[in-house]
């Protein structure tokens, strides 16, 4: 029987890369991939003193946050990355708080290692512009099926700072950079040889074929549905509003503005 799965498994890697010969000879070959994100709530020593209908009812209120669909545009070298907004169940709103933390429209180009991405905080825009993240992936034999797709499995390590870099926390505030020790994200992530593309979600990419599920820290990618090559030609546009900035440079720039924002705070109550 084990005999028959290598021989099954060998029958479905080469029935991939026979259908990525076909999707590379297509000049104009492009689509889109969507995703559904999904994060764990932490609350933390402060989740530890509520009740279980508390919990309940933050996670209702975060829901927007915790829950997130993205869509990925892509052709052979490009890609555009970015969230479709939701009203917030609870106030009919969007979510303008978080909407100050959230990824922006992210353009990759796998080609010329470069990241374009459109940040806004509190009405300022900015336009980062870096090298894409390495990730030193490890290949692994482990496959499964994702939709019509058999997927292998890949993972890496990477500094958490690479990615959350548009983030922030409270606790960034109080941390010392030259004391800390640097934070580490595992990741495993699926990739299918059937769509041969260097591309994925968010800050993902680099392996031999479509990233279609990726799970990091407590989120997990999942694509839902891909749609290849279809009728109506997808335009990849790059990010072009805002200050320019590198990805080290932006953050600095953020939490130097929430210190601003505390202390001011901190002086209207005194």
């Amino acid at each position: 029987m084990l005999f028959i799965h290598k021989i099954s498994i060998i029958f479905l890697v080469i029935s991939s890369l026979l259908k990525t010969n076909d999707l590379s000879t297509s000049q104009e070959f492009q689509g889109k991939a969507f995703y559904f994100s999904k994060s764990k709530m932490e609350l933390g020593a402060w989740g530890a003193r509520m009740s279980e209908a508390q919990k309940k009812q933050i996670k209702n209120r975060l829901k927007n946050r915790l829950e997130k669909t993205y869509v990925l545009a892509f052709n052979k070298s490009e890609s555009l990355f970015y969230e479709e907004e939701k009203v917030d169940a609870m106030s009919g709103a969007t979510d303008s708080w978080g909407s100050n933390f959230a990824r922006g429209k992210q353009y990759k180009n796998v080609e010329k290692n470069q990241l374009v991405q459109a940040q806004e905080f509190y009405g300022k825009r900015f336009l980062v512009k870096d090298e894409l993240q390495k990730i030193d992936w490890i290949m692994g034999s482990d496959s499964k099926q994702i939709g019509d797709y058999l997927c292998f499995k890949a993972t890496a390590v990477v500094p958490t700072d690479e990615l959350t870099w548009y983030d922030f926390s409270w606790g960034d505030l109080s941390s010392q950079p030259e004391d800390s020790e640097i934070k580490l994200t595992s990741i495993e992530a699926w990739y299918t040889l059937q769509i041969p593309l260097k591309q994925g979600p968010a800050e993902y990419w680099g392996l031999p074929g479509l990233i279609l599920e990726v799970s990091a820290g407590n989120t997990t990618m999942l694509c839902s549905q891909v749609i290849i090559n279809p009728s109506d030609i997808i335009e990849i546009k790059t990010p072009d509003k805002g200050k320019e900035i590198n990805k080290l440079s932006y953050s600095e720039t953020i939490q130097t503005k929430m210190l601003e924002m505390r202390n001011n705070r901190g002086r209207r109550r005194g």
